[in-house]
């Protein structure tokens, strides 16, 4: 089979989607890889590994489509990479479909085949391909947020774990899963106050049991959320429904009721969003201000340290990458139901449940189990 691995042109995105071993197993398993030239070199990796390691390096991304019949991403496909697709590509990566219409019409109307990273489900009913991602989102979400606490980006101008004789900041993180458990243990080390919520009572048991006693754990419900958000400094956004678009708990009337110059970090932004206020933004200019309150909704998070990303997200991705390329399309989705929950889009029709339950009038073809 034929591999291909572009450059990503999504704004601010440093990852690349194989690393030099990964070219180099697949090309031990019989395959070619081609590699758009530079690829790599947002994550410090160079053409010359790529070719000691076997791949193909070539001048533009037009050689990849007209030579291979896999192309395997990061991101979700920018409007001039998906006018380039052939109806017969399949491609690997993440799509996060729940934000976007437009990408979502645009793979319909392709008829690409879209194999989606956030959605593959592994035995035990995880993401395997996302939870790394996540457990980068999350712990950046920390640092990110704490920067909207300062007084330069209108935030209120506090810091996160505080000083002798000075209270620290009221943390609320909004989902218990890998983002939100991320997210409140490097909270809870620099030393806030740090509340957790979710509707899954055994994930906040684990919470309970394993964090710090700065880390208080409460069930979600609409009372909760608002009660404990007009007390936050900082609110985390971190749901997740697999495929689907993420439920919003903050909303916009409940702004002018928080403190002025807290900060929401939107993590689920890329499903949507979990804030009726949130709108994607990037690492150049990731912030804007609502009602006094800082907004940040990079859709990307991770890829401003593509160097840790790339080798987090390539050490899960590449046994699923070595697996389509050595089975084939439709012996990979058939070889068990977790793989088949990767299929987003498919001759022209929704394959995934979550996604069709977020555009119920787009066509339809969900498999179940």
């Amino acid at each position: 089979m034929k591999i291909g691995i572009p450059k990503e042109i999504k704004a601010d995105e440093y990852r690349v989607s194989l690393l030099p071993v990964g070219a180099h197993l697949l090309v031990e398993d019989g395959h070619e890889v081609f590699i758009e030239t530079r690829a790599g070199r947002g994550s410090g990796y160079r053409d010359e590994e790529y070719r000691e390691a076997g791949a193909n390096v070539v001048d533009s991304v037009d050689t990849i489509l007209e030579e291979c019949e896999v192309l395997v991403k990061v991101k979700e496909p920018q409007p001039r990479e998906l006018e380039q697709y052939p109806a017969s590509l399949i491609v690997f990566g993440y799509f996060h479909f729940a934000g976007s219409r437009i990408l979502t019409e645009t793979c319909l109307h392709q008829r690409i085949t879209a194999l989606a990273y956030e959605t593959l489900t592994d035995a035990r009913g995880d993401l395997p391909l996302l939870k790394p991602m996540s457990e980068v989102a999350g712990k950046m979400s920390i640092q990110e947020g704490a920067k909207c606490l300062e007084k330069p980006v209108m935030g209120r101008g506090i810091l996160l774990g505080g000083v002798a004789g000075v209270a620290p900041a009221d943390v609320l993180v909004l989902g218990a899963g890998v983002v939100g458990s991320n997210a409140a243990r490097v909270a809870a080390g620099l030393g806030a106050n740090v509340t957790i919520m979710d509707i899954d009572i055994e994930k906040l048991r684990h919470i309970d049991e394993v964090m710090p006693d700065n880390v208080t754990t409460i069930y979600s419900d609409p009372h909760a959320v608002r009660q404990f958000a007009l007390q936050a400094d900082l609110v985390i956004g971190a749901l997740l429904i697999p495929g689907a678009r993420a439920p919003r708990l903050i909303r916009r009337d409940m702004l002018a009721q928080m403190k002025r110059g807290a900060a929401l970090v939107d993590v689920s932004i890329d499903q949507g969003g979990c804030f009726e206020t949130s709108r994607p933004t990037t690492h150049h200019d990731p912030v804007y201000v609502i009602d006094d309150i800082v907004h940040y909704c990079v859709t990307n998070i991770p890829g401003a340290v593509g160097r840790t990303s790339s080798q987090a997200l390539c050490n899960a991705t590449l046994p699923y990458v070595r697996k389509l390329a050595n089975l084939g399309l439709d012996a990979f989705l058939e070889q068990d139901a977790g793989q088949r929950n990767a299929l987003n889009v498919h001759a022209g029709t929704l394959c995934h449940a979550g996604v069709a339950s977020t555009f119920p009038d787009l066509p339809c073809n969900v498999r179940s189990g």
